[in-house]
């Protein structure tokens, strides 16, 4: 096993019903949207997931890729309610049994799929239309930032879209014991930079910047939920995992929250386009619309034809 793969594993393959006890149940491990201040979680993740859809535009029989996919809840979303052909990309073996389970239950199998691969290893026969990389640059390095951004933009077809979504600090800020401490016994191998260096590198892979947008104080809110819903289920966490593990989780999820909220970490989605077809004139109302508009917009489509995993 590679080194990379030992840090995905120390943090993802814990343990897949001890994830379970405070994510929504779809598994989606990375900050929810909430169109609800006062919203619940479930809500939150489903309109999180909806609305990168809705960035990177995505419409029926298109290729998308999702790097670093985690549990497939996205990869499984897109393709049952956007109609395309969806690949999903993680180095966990915990994560990619549960997601394909998940799929399979959902009797979309013909078009959707997540592959144990490191996001270095992608290689399609034909470029995707779309991809987004949800939580995945955390765990890229940042000496590795130029080779992430040319994978993306290789294997992206002319005017394609890309959405990173990372967590991201301020510029200048300098290593600190809890930095330290969540290296050392949450993510290993994990490093975060500012928007800027994630900015400037994924224009340099020869991307345009379309959009940019912070969803920090929405990241509060989600790691605060998770804490609550952990807290809730103590007896069943500490039976599933070590003493160790659990106060690990507590600590971590509340010091997020609060730096989230205190704007000491953010978390910023940035859509770059590839080059290569002309440019029209967009808004964002099409975007922000909500969740229940663009579900009917999808109902009233004329049925596609089923899309292949590709």
């Amino acid at each position: 096993m590679s080194g990379r793969a030992r840090d995905i594993a120390f943090h993802y393959d814990v343990s897949n019903d001890f994830y379970a006890l405070f994510l929504d149940r779809r598994m989606v491990y990375t900050c929810a949207y909430y169109r609800d201040p006062a919203g619940d979680l479930e809500t939150a993740q489903a309109d999180k997931l909806d609305l990168v859809c809705r960035k990177l535009r995505l419409a029926p029989d298109e290729r998308f890729l999702d790097l670093g996919c985690g549990w497939g809840a996205l990869v499984q979303w897109a393709a049952q309610h956007w109609n395309v052909a969806a690949e999903g990309v993680t180095l966990s073996r915990a994560q990619a049994t549960w997601g394909n389970d998940a799929i399979r239950r959902a009797g979309l199998a013909s078009r959707a799929r997540i592959v144990r691969a490191d996001w270095r290893a992608v290689a399609p026969e034909r470029p995707y239309d779309k991809i987004a990389a949800v939580g995945l640059i955390e765990h890229v390095g940042v000496a590795h930032y130029r080779d992430y951004f040319a994978l993306a933009h290789r294997v992206l077809a002319p005017g394609g879209l890309f959405l990173n979504h990372g967590i991201t600090h301020r510029a200048g800020t300098r290593r600190s014991s809890e930095m330290e401490f969540l290296s050392r016994h949450v993510f290993p191998g994990g490093e975060l930079c500012d928007l800027g260096t994630i900015v400037a590198g994924i224009d340099r892979a020869g991307f345009e910047v379309v959009d940019v947008e912070d969803l920090g104080p929405h990241y509060a809110r989600t790691t605060r939920q998770w804490v609550e819903r952990l807290q809730q289920h103590e007896a069943r966490a500490r039976a599933l995992v070590s003493e160790r593990t659990y106060r690990t989780f507590l600590v971590y999820l509340a010091a997020a929250s609060v730096a989230f909220e205190e704007g000491a970490l953010a978390l910023h989605q940035v859509v770059g386009a590839r080059r290569g077809r002309a440019r029209t004139i967009t808004t964002r109302e099409e975007v922000y619309a909500s969740v229940t508009s663009a579900r009917a917009a999808i109902r009233e489509t004329p049925a596609p034809r089923r899309a292949r995993v590709p």
